[in-house]
């Protein structure tokens, strides 16, 4: 559990980026649902609850998520159930429970870039933004490489696209933290492989994504990109599972993925 010596509720952005930056252990308050796991002090606690970040808008073209929207209202938006076959809901319907997904906020799992986040591995195969208060608005496979910094995430933009997009999740039992995650998605020519909680944050698997053509596919095309993409990322181990099962089951979870997008009209 973490140490909170202090909270403050700014009324503006501006004053939410000035109190962050003021020491180095102060830190933005989402749903507090993550940060519970970790044992730090922190000075001051920046709440952003009255910023009017808790929304999802569909706009013309693309999607707006306010980094305070909660992963049970992306569950649950309408415009999300409709895009792309409702990925982005079935990625984020297994996270806990209801109760957890509630609280937890898309804004914290993306700007913290938690290596067993089920948002980030299917959001880095969309075509998606995301908007700093300081940084600007950055593609989010660019962001991940980034170093960190003390900014603030303020929405999180996903361009509506033709994209055919499948998720992919291992548990070792329903609601627990992923042991891997998978994402695949097509554009046309253009295919996409995104691996998270390997037990690191997602990556895209770019080489791999290479392999596979613009036309149909074999069974040994996929699992030829499927291997690929286990021996082009680095795996590591943790109490869910080995570096060797992950690099395994990334072939697996890989090859089910390109499978389902394949067989999408």
């Amino acid at each position: 559990m973490f140490t909170l010596r202090n909270v403050v509720q700014p009324d503006t952005l501006p004053e939410a980026y000035k109190i962050l930056r003021e020491k180095k252990s102060n830190t933005i308050l989402g749903g507090c649902a993550w940060l519970r796991m970790g044992s730090q002090i922190i000075h001051t606690g920046v709440d952003l609850t009255k910023l009017g970040l808790d929304y999802i808008n569909n706009c013309t073209g693309h999607i707006e998520i306010g980094a305070m929207a909660t992963l049970r209202e992306l569950e649950t938006h309408q415009a999300l159930q409709e895009y792309c076959g409702g990925v982005v809901p079935q990625a984020v319907s297994n996270i806990i429970g209801v109760q957890f997904r509630n609280v937890a906020t898309a804004g914290a799992s993306v700007f913290s870039r938690y290596g067993f986040s089920d948002l980030l591995t299917i959001l880095l195969v969309l075509d998606t933004e995301i908007e700093l208060y300081d940084g600007g608005r950055m593609g989010l496979a660019e962001f991940m490489d980034r170093p960190r910094t003390k900014d603030i995430l303020t929405k999180i933009i996903i361009h509506k696209t033709e994209r055919r997009a499948a998720y992919q999740a291992l548990r070792n039992s329903a609601s627990d933290y992923p042991v891997l995650t998978a994402a695949v998605s097509r554009l046309g020519a253009e295919w996409q492989i995104a691996v998270g909680a390997r037990p690191t944050k997602a990556r895209l698997a770019l080489e791999a994504a290479k392999l596979l053509p613009g036309g149909n596919l074999t069974v040994a095309v996929m699992e030829q990109a499927a291997q690929a993409a286990a021996i082009e990322l680095p795996f590591g181990d943790n109490m869910r599972g080995s570096a060797e099962y992950r690099q395994a089951m990334c072939q697996v979870l890989v090859k089910r993925a390109i499978a389902e997008v394949a067989a999408c009209k």
